[in-house]
């Protein structure tokens, strides 16, 4: 598949990272040409310099030959400027533009046939705001994700030295939670994936993937003493896109104060969330977060769009009393140094969007693709086809021999979840949703949900 991504910042490295290990024809544009030389130092991909919304650049970059174009500038308007370029001037690939701005997403009439020819619009400070707000709703979890419209969801939980799960087999775990629906999908030990069966033992500082229906989540981690005390009383460091947009979704039933450096931004925000009560200062200020009250917070949440200095503030929050704290990183590698910060979770943006990128990208019939453990690992919900010898359909759980590695975590029927048995016989439509501990392994769920005809 020939794939142009537009923009080299963090947004568009990552996606090329991820897709050019995936044997597809990746080309770049940025009109930054260092960092389109560091991409190709790591990556086999070629590059053009360039403004990525100018037709002979577009022109350069082989635009006509192009099967999806990936637009992720840093600017909202180049982006929109480049599908509407793309639309007029070509025979047109897919498009998927990253938009950031609150303005041009609250008028959804802007984008599609009458508007913006764009065929998916994503915006990561929105995907990030509902992660944080996920963990937030869930505290207790790594990570939780929904699928099959928010009948499933995916969570992970870190097995503490003494806890309920330490030296415990997956099947005394199963029995314990004494519903078919519920499954143990992977365990990642120091990083790296076990493969899962009933006699597998759960150690210590094991992170541990199940699958839920959406009503047994809570019972789920109650069931496993992972259950926390609600999170009420909030502090978000960062008042930016992100910081704004969990605010406004956290205000009315938390309390919540937003730290914020630059006074213009603190101002701004401070005439849009009515009910936050903003604070300028620096977020590692100590003797700020102690007049604060820091040692009676349910949660730190650092969102700057710093990652040291959200490492920093985090880790002194914890020390200083915070009960929980979440820390956000743009850069994968800077997650080595947070064990002995106390910081509980980290939040990985560029991980997060990720995979509502990949779920358009990929050649099977994809529904929701969850990107995890820093993009080794992916969950994906997938729709069963008849399309001949390599489909699901008509075949049972028992006769379909997955490479070690895929695990199934759900099936939904007509908008049910519906118990997977080892003579489960699976139907035309079917949403199958799947751990791949290693991403090498999705090629195999393509190839078995692919649509006929494709």
């Amino acid at each position: 598949m020939k794939i142009l991504i537009l923009g080299a910042g963090v947004t568009g490295s990552a996606v090329a990272a991820a897709l050019a290990s995936e044997e597809n024809d990746i080309m770049v544009v940025d009109f930054k040409p260092l960092l389109l030389d560091a991409l190709k130092e790591r990556f086999d991909i070629a590059t053009v310099a360039g403004n990525a919304a100018h037709p002979t650049v577009l022109e350069q970059a082989g635009i006509h030959d192009t099967d999806i174009v990936i637009a992720v500038t840093d600017s909202d308007e180049t982006n929109m400027l480049a599908c509407l370029i793309i639309n007029a001037l070509y025979t047109r690939p897919k498009t998927i533009a990253r938009v950031r701005a609150i303005d041009y997403l609250k008028h959804p009439q802007l984008f599609g046939p009458q508007g913006i020819p764009i065929d998916h619009v994503i915006s990561p400070e929105q995907i990030v705001m509902e992660s944080i707000r996920n963990l937030i709703d869930f505290p207790g979890v790594l990570h939780i994700s929904d699928f099959a419209g928010g009948l499933v969801r995916l969570f992970s939980v870190k097995v503490t030295e003494h806890g309920f799960l330490t030296e415990k087999k997956i099947k005394t775990l199963s029995d314990r939670l004494a519903n078919k629906k519920i499954r143990v999908v992977a365990i990642f030990r120091k990083g790296k994936p076990l493969l899962v069966n009933g006699q597998a033992i759960i150690e210590a500082v094991d992170e541990v993937f199940i699958v839920a229906p959406r009503d047994e989540v809570r019972r789920v981690l109650k069931e496993l003493n992972k259950l926390e005390a609600p999170l009420k009383r909030i502090i978000i460091a960062g008042g930016g896109h992100i910081g704004k947009r969990l605010g406004l979704a956290l205000e009315n039933d938390h309390q919540v104060k937003i730290i914020e450096k630059d006074p213009r931004r603190a101002k701004k925000i401070s005439n849009e969330l009515l009910k936050c009560v903003i604070l300028k200062g620096d977020c590692a200020d100590e003797t700020l977060l102690l007049d604060e009250s820091i040692d009676s917070t349910d949660l730190f949440c650092a969102i700057t769009e710093n990652d040291g200095v959200n490492i920093i503030s985090a880790a002194l929050a914890k020390s200083l009393g915070a009960r929980k704290t979440i820390c956000l990183l743009n850069h994968i590698s800077y997650s080595k140094l947070l064990p002995g910060t106390g910081i509980d979770v980290a939040v990985l943006p560029n991980q997060e969007t990720l995979g509502s990128i990949l779920k358009h990208v990929r050649k099977g019939d994809v529904a929701q693709v969850s990107s995890l453990c820093g993009g080794t690992a992916e969950a994906i919900e997938a729709v069963a086809h008849d399309n001949g010898s390599f489909s699901v359909v008509g075949k049972r759980v028992d006769t379909i021999h997955f490479p070690p590695g895929i695990v199934l975590g759900a099936l939904i029927r007509d908008k049910q979840v519906i118990e997977i048995h080892h003579d489960t016989v699976f139907e035309e439509n079917d949403h199958v949703v799947m751990f791949a501990m290693d991403k090498k392994l999705v090629s195999t769920i393509e190839k078995n949900f692919q649509p006929l005809g494709k």
